[in-house]
């Protein structure tokens, strides 16, 4: 129980991180420790083969084809007694009294000046040497008429042509793939011996995880590392074994430990713990068998936090708990491994050459991994930075690839060509790129974009972001709702000559509060403005800069910063979340939103949410669709239902 944990000095508490190692020394010391090797072998049917990397070298135990075969539906002859046939010259053969077909074991000799009808596949009949096509013959008074020479062994396959008697097949370290199960097939091969599976135990810490499917508690959040490490398992040739999630409980941890070590080959967990300084999990690890951790703390970014051990031959590790974090240190440490002991070939990464947009900054003394979306430009491919935090766990889904910043430099400059290495090796960049202000309303237009076949990713950086993504040409489309205060308008007065404004929907911005709060029920909005600047109590939410909101509260609060004002969130949803968990008491967001979060609302201004488009690319195929699925009726339906006024037809 946690009341019975020995008391720990603070030297102790302090020892985590006094050793923090380079990627390339953890990982020696981890693969020197652990001595990674594939896994005994065992056999399995044709049928679970799939996937699975044969343990030894495998071999043809017939031929195939298994007898010689005719290619072609036609005629089984001598290639001798048809060498001077032509259109003008025709040669007549005598019929034999069968038909060779598929399965049909051949009775008749094809003696000379004869020939046998064959189908596609069928058994070469003894005396014959070739086969002609039906269709470079006729039939005349009962005999064939062959008009068309043909040499010896043309279409014809001959026994074990495809592959021989004792030819290997497969080599010992082959991943067993689709065609692969055809030769295996083709041999008569029912059983294959392959390298077994390394289970991996999984669970994660914390007694503020609840699984997925489960009731969120306040201050609880789901469980996204345990299934993610799961699948990332499976996809490196593991099988995946859950022990679901631990309490913050030593002896709870320990005991899932031990067990996990003593049913599987390796075992991976997430988080610390919540209940103090220190890192409890790295404390039991660390007791459990020879040679120990090997590392503790690790020059990354994200994953500084790493806990590398080998117990006994097994390797334990314990991720960061974020789950970006958690993903790249996975990748970087473990898939090498887990491949190896699966038999698998180590992981082949594919990169490709981008432009960083912007200047990214890095911590210098760490390898920084920062994850990118690629956009094409006139000048080559783009690499966005996502900066949502090692606790994203959209970060790998929204992401095409990532960024190595080395450890000794600050930051990557804006413009550096830099090589990315690409999540997957058929990542492409989306038909539609669109940067800018991020609005529920553009969700029903990207799923009418998706039935159309038309791939597409929104980037949220805010309206001044999109403004300046699209002058760069990074964009197809940049939703903006930016209020120009001296001409009175939205978005046109930001535009230049290289950009076209396109006209969205209109949506009601006001202040958010939780319903029965006296300082705004019941109010209009200067008065409820008034009453939460002359309270210290009462917190706001903001919203980030270069965002049309940040403008639009920069107006209403003439220069005030009350409490909660530096508190910037880039999204509506993240202003309701606060508001309704009581981390703050309002903040201005659309009238969307507040409803889904049941929130009051006092109407503040109908704004303009327009699109701004780069003018070289507004004749582009996505972009002309995108700008007609706003259009259609089945679009403004959905904006109506969501509480948005469409605006006047976009032309």
């Amino acid at each position: 129980m946690n009341e019975m944990r020995p008391a720990r000095d603070a030297s102790r508490e302090q020892a985590q991180f006094l050793r923090v190692l380079s990627r390339d020394e953890a990982m020696t010391r981890f693969t020197d420790a652990l001595a990674p090797k594939p896994l005994s072998a065992q056999e399995v049917t044709l049928a679970d083969a799939l996937g699975r990397v044969v343990a030894d070298h495998i071999s043809a135990p017939v031929d195939v084809p298994p007898f010689d075969r005719s290619n072609v539906d036609g005629f089984a002859l001598r290639a001798a007694d048809v060498s001077a046939a032509s259109e003008h010259s025709p040669i007549s053969l005598v019929l034999n009294e069968e038909t060779i077909a598929c399965g049909t074991e051949p009775r008749l000799t094809v003696k000379a000046g004869t020939a046998t009808p064959i189908a596609t596949g069928g058994p070469m009949p003894r005396g014959a040497d070739a086969v002609v096509m039906i269709e470079q013959t006729d039939m005349e008074d009962g005999r064939l008429v062959v008009r068309r020479p043909v040499g010896p062994a043309q279409n014809v396959s001959f026994a074990g042509s495809d592959m021989a008697l004792g030819e290997v097949v497969l080599r010992k370290g082959t991943q067993i793939g689709s065609r692969e199960i055809a030769m295996l097939a083709a041999c008569g091969i029912a059983r294959v011996q392959v390298f077994r599976k390394p289970r991996v135990g999984g669970f994660s810490t914390g007694d503020e995880l609840i699984p997925p499917g489960g009731k969120l508690k306040p201050a609880a959040i789901y469980d996204s590392n345990g299934p993610i490490v799961a699948a990332s398992v499976v996809e490196n040739g593991g099988e995946a074994i859950s022990y679901g999630i631990v309490s913050d409980d030593a002896e709870t941890i320990e005991a899932t430990l031990r067990k996990a070590l003593a049913e599987c080959d390796m075992v991976v967990l997430s988080g610390g713990t919540s209940k103090g300084a220190g890192d409890l999990t790295a404390e039991i690890v660390g007791r459990l068998g020879e040679p120990g951790i090997v590392a503790h703390g690790v020059a990354l970014k994200p994953g500084k936090p790493l806990c590398l051990a080998v117990v006994d031959g097994k390797a334990v590790v314990v991720l960061p708990g974020f789950p970006t974090s958690a993903m790249f240190t996975f990748h970087e440490f473990l898939v090498p491994v887990l491949r190896r002991m699966s038999g698998l070939p180590a992981r082949d990464e594919a990169t490709v050459e981008a432009e960083a947009a912007v200047a990214v900054p890095s911590d210098f003394g760490r390898t920084e991994f920062a994850m990118v979306a690629l956009s094409a430009h006139a000048s080559g491919l783009r690499a966005f930075p996502l900066a949502k935090g090692s606790g994203a766990v959209t970060s790998f889904a929204q992401a095409d690839g990532f960024l190595t910043i080395e450890a000794l430099a600050d930051r990557l400059p804006e413009g550096t060509r830099a090589r990315v290495t690409l999540l997957s090796r058929d990542v492409q960049p989306p038909d539609l790129t669109i940067m800018g202000s991020h609005c529920p309303g553009i969700e029903p237009v990207l799923s009418t974009l998706s039935e159309r076949g038309i791939r597409s990713r929104i980037v949220a950086i805010g309206s001044l972001g999109g403004l300046h993504a699209a002058r760069r040409g990074e964009c197809d489309i940049a939703p903006s709702h930016l209020f120009d205060a001296k001409s009175g308008t939205y978005n046109a007065a930001f535009l230049d000559d290289s950009l076209t404004l396109v006209e969205g929907w209109r949506r009601m911005q006001g202040i958010v509060f939780r319903k029965g709060d006296p300082r705004f029920d019941n109010r209009t909005a200067g008065e409820a403005i008034a009453v939460a600047l002359a309270d210290p109590d009462c917190h706001m939410i903001n919203r980030n800069q270069g965002s049309g909101t940040r403008v639009l509260v920069d107006g209403l609060l003439r220069g005030a910063e009350p409490a909660g004002y530096w508190s910037q969130p880039r999204s509506h949803n993240a202003v309701a979340a606060a508001v309704a968990q009581r981390r703050a008491d309002w903040g201005v967001a659309i009238s969307f939103v507040a409803k889904a979060y049941g929130l009051g609302f006092i109407p503040l201004t109908e704004e303009h949410l327009d699109f701004i488009i780069p003018k070289a690319r507004r004749e582009r195929a996505p972009v002309v669709t995108f700008l007609a699925a706003c259009k259609s009726p089945e679009v403004q339906s959905a904006l109506t239902k969501m509480g948005f006024a469409p605006a006047p037809q976009a032309h």
